[in-house]
């Protein structure tokens, strides 16, 4: 049971989903104070050393903070240690920098620049005027790596949100949502009327410091005539002297995949990783590899490879007819493994034994393709890439067996797939939407992505204050057209969308598993049946490892 946290300094505690929990101060002292008291209570909180915690996410009027449920045995001790550590916490001033950013605002490079021109009465003139005047101040660095979101909007400029977000932002792109505005480092979807667009590389990932931009940083921006100038492209990888396989034909949306990058999420990088992260640690088990090592994902179509050396590998994930699946199977080098269409569920994981060997980045082999962070050159496979994998611990396999199918249960075509939720505690969230959400279904349609799912199914948008909140993958967002957005592993960190609730950790390995076509219902849950239900989820795959590290073994004791 979910215990409310001892009341100190006006700080309000709710939890987000079965993974976070919210730490808010009161709103009634200005900006920059609340924004002070936000990243000195954020950083007291990443330095404390408690062991459960993986993130820690400052946004414009409260701390979240991410947990690993299977480290903790009781939620209030966590609170308790939060509520401590808050406690304790100095709020120290900012020592900020300002930074110039030179905007080319209107044309194409700011579509929406002439109707916000017309929806406040004014001309082109006075809205780059207005724009350009003030000082913003950076209250988060979110949405995506580098993303920063500045106050200090005049209050008459505010513009809502998009009803329907764009699927694709332009990188550089500025604009403002609500009473904010920002800037899109790179291009992803996005809700928010665009203004114009800058050169400036926000986000660096080989840089000692990624971010351009710091929390509490204040920019101010400059209208130029200057146009976009696209980054220079990083160079490609060099291919590896000694490959073990190649792609002759990629697939479809075919990348390297681990199980994410978790500590970065501060800094606007999601999590990332396999959207069906079960799935992935059960292939990599089944060759020797440890959970978390490297792999290949694929959606609905698998790659065709070229091995060039003997391998042994596993399928798991969505149903492929023809292939041996959940048992490890051996290629011979210079053997052709074509997967082919999946006929079940979305992706579908290939894990080699030794695990795909390339450079982490950020702590991770994981491709996150808005920011070509990650896995061969940030971005999806290709034919002709070749890449080499460590040294295998496994390289025969003795014996006909298989793991439970049962294991992988698959979203069916021809009835709802239930995704158990807790719903949000958010004051601007009224219990009849919550009810609204349980009773509609919802058809997931073709502009999903591992960014999220795009829902059919609309509800009715509650009224909502703009500000925007850290999110998480699972979060159910609402835009104003009514159709709900799931968020998925590429999600981003923070978002300003009104959140009914979180699909909780047990259930996300399903929803990377759901494509166009499949239909949803929404089921509330508690705090308490979603840890035990995680916890299970682990005690299968601890039985699994337990049981196939006596074959696996086996199998290396007569194959050093």
């Amino acid at each position: 049971m979910l215990m409310p946290m001892p009341a100190h300094d006006s700080l309000h505690v709710a939890p987000l989903g079965d993974t976070a929990v919210v730490l808010r101060p009161a709103h009634s002292q200005p900006a920059s104070e609340l924004l002070n008291r936000i990243r000195s209570l954020a950083d007291s909180i990443a330095g404390a050393g408690i062991s459960a915690v993986l993130d820690v996410v400052p946004s414009p009027d409260r701390v979240t903070v991410i947990y690993d449920p299977l480290q903790i045995t009781d939620i209030n001790e966590l609170l308790a240690t939060l509520s401590q550590v808050a406690d304790e916490s100095v709020t120290t001033p900012l020592a900020p920098r300002c930074h110039e950013v030179p905007v080319c605002y209107g044309g194409d490079e700011g579509p929406d620049l002439e109707a916000v021109c017309r929806q406040h009465a004014i001309d082109r003139k006075q809205l780059i005027e207005a724009h350009t005047g003030p000082e913003y101040l950076i209250t988060a660095i979110g949405f995506v790596p580098g993303f920063p979101y500045l106050t200090g909007l005049p209050e008459w400029l505010a513009t809502p949100r998009l009803a329907t977000p764009r699927t694709v932002v332009p990188a550089g792109s500025v604009g403002i949502g609500g009473g904010q505005t920002g800037i899109y480092p790179f291009a992803t979807p996005g809700g928010w009327h665009l203004l114009g667009r800058t050169s400036l590389t926000l986000f660096d990932p080989t840089a000692a410091q990624p971010n351009r931009f710091a929390v509490g940083d204040r920019v101010r921006f400059c209208s130029s005539n200057e146009p976009f100038v696209e980054p220079a492209a990083r160079g490609a990888s060099a291919p590896p002297s000694r490959p073990t396989f190649t792609i002759l034909e990629p697939g479809l949306m075919t990348s390297v995949q681990d199980l994410g990058r978790p500590g970065q999420r501060a800094a606007g990088v999601p999590s990332g990783g396999a959207a069906d992260s079960f799935s992935a640690r059960l292939a990599n088990l089944l060759v020797g590899n440890p959970a978390g090592a490297a792999l290949l994902e694929f959606s609905l179509v698998g790659p065709t490879l070229r091995f060039e050396t003997d391998s042994v590998v596993a399928l798991t994930g969505g149903t492929v007819p023809g292939l041996p699946a959940l048992r490890p199977f051996c290629i011979q080098a210079g053997e052709t493994l074509s997967i082919g269409h999946l006929t079940a569920g979305c992706r579908g994981y290939l894990a080699i034994a030794g695990g795909i060997d390339l450079p982490p980045v950020l702590k991770s082999r994981a491709t996150y393709i808005p920011a070509t962070l990650g896995g061969l050159d940030g971005r999806l496979l290709s034919p002709g890439d070749a890449l080499a994998t460590g040294r295998p611990l496994v390289t025969t396999v003795k014996g006909n067996w298989q793991l439970d199918p049962q294991l992988t249960a698959l979203p069916a075509s021809d009835t709802a797939c239930t995704l158990r939720y807790i719903p949000a505690v958010e004051p601007d969230i009224p219990h009849g939407l919550h009810l609204q959400l349980e009773q509609t279904p919802f058809g997931v349609t073709s502009r999903s992505d591992r960014m999220g799912l795009r829902l059919s199914g609309r509800l009715s948008p509650p009224a909502s204050s703009g500000v925007s909140l850290a999110v998480l993958p699972g979060t159910i967002q609402l835009p104003p057209d009514g159709h709900p957005i799931l968020l998925l592993t590429d999600a981003q960190t923070i978002g300003g969308y009104p959140v009914l609730g979180q699909v909780i950790a047990a259930d996300l390995p399903l929803t990377g598993q759901l494509r166009s076509g499949h239909t949803i219902r929404f089921e509330p849950t508690t705090l308490e049946t979603a840890h035990q239900l995680l916890q299970k989820q682990h005690d299968t795959l601890v039985t699994v490892q337990r049981g196939l590290a006596s074959c696996l073994e086996t199998q290396q004791h007569h194959n050093p």
